[in-house]
């Protein structure tokens, strides 16, 4: 007989997230790996809840809601896993393809990244407020590099995972060596955050062929 578990979300190892469900949470639609207990699986359809404006992110990731009292676990391509914390008066935007689970404490909506155009960084976020955990994966242990007034960071749009939503993002062109072996134009583009906060970047860059797979 295991001892009584505090509902919500743990990291179970680098590359899974445990949840404890009692009442309802919401995940990315096949992550799911493992569960027990009593839980029903729902999908959340466009529209429906009140909670979410649209039933996908901006990078077209379903969502289903899970509800009942038992144990989860989730998992995607065995990405590595971690949670971010969100307060009171935070507001976290993470690139959708990052999303794993959350709980429905939270707010969700997709907005438009200011700045970003039509980059590889996505012209749709989500944009996360409330609070509760955020389940996130991400190809490689992330980084979670500060922003300040002083010291603005500039972020590889394919790398970037998401961010503390209060930075202003703008794009910024450099030569790029690398670029310009690869043929290209010469130029390549990152995503600038300027302000007060902090950025979650994932150590890889992404492929052609894992972009196609989210």
């Amino acid at each position: 007989m295991q001892p009584a578990q505090a509902p919500g979300m743990s990291v179970q190892n680098a590359k899974s997230v445990k949840y404890v469900v009692n009442g309802e949470m919401l995940a990315r639609q096949g992550a799911m790996i493992a569960h027990r207990g009593n839980l029903q699986f729902e999908r959340k359809g466009q529209g429906v809840g009140g909670m979410l404006k649209r039933a996908v992110t901006g990078e077209g990731l379903p969502l289903m809601a899970v509800r009942g009292q038992g144990e989860a676990w989730f998992a995607h391509e065995a990405q590595n896993c971690f949670i971010v914390d969100i307060e009171p008066g935070d507001v976290f935007t993470v690139n959708g393809r990052n999303v794993l689970c959350f709980d429905a404490s939270l707010s969700y909506d997709i907005k438009t990244v200011k700045g970003a155009g039509m980059t590889g960084g996505g012209l749709f976020n989500s944009v996360f407020t409330g609070q509760g955990r955020l389940g996130l994966v991400c190809d490689g242990n992330p980084l979670v590099i500060p922003v300040s007034q002083q010291l603005p960071v500039y972020v590889d749009t394919d790398a970037v995972v998401g961010w503390s939503a209060n930075l202003h993002t703008s794009l910024h062109r450099s030569q790029s060596f690398g670029s310009m072996i690869r043929g290209g134009s010469g130029e390549a583009v990152q995503l600038k955050l300027e302000g007060e906060g902090f950025v979650v970047v994932r150590p890889s860059e992404l492929t052609p062929q894992k972009a196609q797979q989210h």
